[in-house]
């Protein structure tokens, strides 16, 4: 499998396989494709797995596209503004959790579950926190970024404190669990969520410069009639 990434404002990822090569995403995340291709749709991992994605915020079944000829070429784009990055999972040994609605698409040998914050105030509280998803396995996986992406390496114990909406992805290396942003005055006045997300080294932490769900809001709140 090669690929390349097209395009600035909303990037697509150019995906060439070879016969019998397979590449899946979820249902409907495909922009375009030359002849030779086969789709197959199905609830990949069995049902209790496709309710788990779900709940994560992708679709319960997955497509899976596989070439019938040697140089048979498909696309998939992001849906906002943004980039894609590509990761190679076989230099990742331990994995990656990513953030619901990440994930565009990977080859076949990477496996994609839902886990769960050890923290369950996360998942009750914090937005973005309980529900994850865990990536592991060998092959290209390809997430979708709002904005642009920012890396940081964090060092044993290091700590870094995120809006929730704009963590992406990090490795299983490093501990996660949310928390409330202190003062009456901060959570009133600050113009902020109430929660961020802490991040504690070692290991990379993918961040978005931009969080859509705050966006969204924001182009909600100046339409007509929607106050």
């Amino acid at each position: 499998m090669q690929y390349k990434i097209v395009g600035k404002t909303v990037p697509t990822v150019e995906v060439t396989l070879n016969r019998g090569e397979s590449i899946y995403t979820q249902r409907g995340g495909m922009s375009w494709q030359t002849q030779g291709i086969k789709m197959q749709t199905n609830a990949r991992g069995g049902v209790m797995k496709s309710l788990g994605r779900m709940f994560a915020g992708e679709s319960m079944f997955m497509s899976t596209y596989t070439a019938e000829i040697d140089n048979a070429q498909i696309a998939f784009a992001t849906t906002v503004p943004g980039d894609i990055k590509a990761i190679n999972m076989s230099e990742i040994p331990n994995g990656i959790t990513v953030q619901k609605g990440a994930f565009l698409c990977a080859e076949p040998n990477v496996e994609l579950k839902v886990t769960f914050s050890k923290r369950f105030s996360a998942g009750l509280f914090g937005g973005e926190g309980f529900i994850l998803q865990k990536a592991q396995g060998k092959g290209m996986l390809f997430l979708e970024i709002d904005g642009d992406p920012i890396e940081k390496e964090l060092a044993p114990g290091e700590i870094l404190k995120v809006d929730t909406g704009n963590v992406v992805a990090f490795e299983n290396t490093v501990s996660y669990e949310i928390e409330t942003v202190k003062g009456l005055g901060n959570i009133l006045l600050g113009g902020e969520g109430l929660f961020l997300t802490r991040l504690v080294g070692p290991g990379k932490v993918i961040i978005q410069s931009q969080n859509f769900g705050d966006f969204a809001g924001k182009i909600i709140s100046m339409i007509p009639g929607s106050k």
